[in-house]
């Protein structure tokens, strides 16, 4: 069965390349284009992981990821946030909230698919 991946990110363009990319790598993808839409996702899909934008309308990427960590029914899966936002602030923020990882836009396909691979142990 394949891993479930929910997508937060507003950009469908990015979206239409994260999702081809991790459909060929086998991975399920269920995109959301703003906060609200991927914090009601993740509770209807209860993924594997979650991809994060942070800059995103409705609710940010911080916001989501705190309600996902205070949710005892989602708090244990894993983040990563892919984002513009390359401040060390915004980095160690990620961090503190609880992300597992954290990738700074733009990006390698590859190396995304390698680093989600490692987080979910394929």
């Amino acid at each position: 069965m394949a891993k479930k991946i929910v997508l937060a990110e507003d950009e469908s363009h990015i979206a239409r390349l994260i999702t081809f990319k991790l459909e060929r790598e086998g991975y399920e993808i269920h995109w959301a284009a703003d906060g609200g839409s991927a914090l009601e996702k993740v509770k209807e899909v209860i993924p594997d992981l979650v991809l994060l934008d942070i800059m995103m309308p409705v609710m940010d990427g911080y916001e989501v990821l705190k309600n996902i960590k205070r949710d005892d029914s989602l708090k244990d899966i894993p983040v990563i946030m892919l984002t513009a936002k390359s401040q060390e602030q915004d980095i160690i923020k990620g961090f503190d909230l609880g992300s597992e990882d954290y990738i700074v836009k733009p990006f390698k396909p590859a190396e995304l698919a390698a680093r989600i691979k490692k987080i979910l142990r394929d």
